[in-house]
């Protein structure tokens, strides 16, 4: 272990149950400006005395949910972070990076459509009954993102 052990308990403050508000770009990659707004309930847990979690979140009105996997690298002192979603079935490629100064940022390469993206993870208005997440899109290499998906956490 090293001088960073605090960091396998970045998302301590995760753990528990959330009222989620989800904002989501109906269109990607479109310049589409319409967004859709539906609820979520989220319940996090923690494994490893903080160094790995597990967030499930249902979609009550989509009929769909999802599932969150974080896992932190003791070696890289990093986080790895996996979504699946109950709609494909499948686990998605890592996002993978740490938080500075209260704020979580994370970067992965993925496809859309077929075709390759960025993906980028942001984590911040962390406070013990709130936090945001959002993810956001490249389709040019990380030169310009598009905000795709924004989570509103509300302690339960």
């Amino acid at each position: 272990m090293t001088g960073d052990d605090h960091r396998m308990n970045d998302f301590d403050f995760l753990t528990g149950s959330w009222n989620v508000t989800n904002r989501r770009l109906a269109t990607l990659f479109s310049g589409s400006d319409e967004w859709e707004t539906f609820p979520g309930v989220s319940t996090c847990n923690p494994i490893f005395e903080g160094g790995c979690n597990t967030e499930e979140i249902a979609f009550p009105t989509l009929g769909s949910s999802g599932l969150t996997l974080r896992l932190f690298d003791t070696e890289r002192e990093e986080w790895s972070i996996y979504w699946a979603s109950s709609r494909t079935g499948l686990l998605y490629p890592p996002v993978v990076g740490t938080f500075t100064d209260g704020r979580g940022d994370f970067y992965g390469d993925d496809t859309h459509d077929g075709k390759p993206i960025r993906a980028h993870f942001i984590w911040s208005g962390i406070t013990p009954t709130s936090a945001r997440w959002e993810q956001e899109f490249s389709a040019d290499g990380g030169r310009t993102w598009e905000s795709n998906w924004v989570m509103t956490y509300t302690r339960a």
